[in-house]
């Protein structure tokens, strides 16, 4: 008879949301983006979790938290492929896949040091673009600077 367990059991959260599919490399930036540290609620997260669909994946468990759009679309820009879990009551009431928004508007910083937005007090403002190697990039519609997700800094 084989005893050894070979699964980790984490306590169901009662009421909260789950962040699944999240790219195990970003797991700690979707964490830290969302200074879930500060949390005085229940967090639990998983890095380089087995996934059949992805691989290697990452997980997030929040208690009591549900995310306004501004979040959701900070979890977009660095897990575009993430599933959103809203739990009460221990019941799944909503799932759903992330979608990128076409524009994101004041959560980022654009990267270049001349850009109005980084010397006067004017929202930023970019569009999501494809480059010809199908990566998503953000335009800047001022300065029209391109950077890459993983150049993103939140504001």
């Amino acid at each position: 008879m084989n005893s050894k367990r070979t699964e980790l059991k984490v306590q169901a959260i009662r009421t909260g949301t789950v962040i699944d599919h999240i790219p195990a490399e970003n797991t700690y930036r979707v964490f830290s983006m969302l200074s879930l540290e500060k949390s005085t609620d229940h967090v639990y997260f998983g890095t380089n979790l087995e996934s059949k669909k992805m691989g290697k994946k990452g997980i997030v468990k929040i208690s009591n938290k549900f995310f306004e759009p501004e979040e959701i679309s900070k979890i977009a820009l660095v897990a575009p492929h993430a599933t959103l879990i809203e739990i009460r009551d221990y019941d799944i009431v909503r799932k759903y896949k992330i979608t990128l928004p076409e524009e994101v508007h004041n959560l980022v910083k654009c990267v270049n040091p001349k850009c109005v937005t980084n010397n006067q007090q004017v929202p930023t403002h970019f569009r999501l673009i494809t480059d010809h190697h199908g990566k998503t990039k953000l335009a800047c519609l001022y300065c029209e600077k391109t950077m890459s997700i993983s150049d993103i800094q939140f504001l």
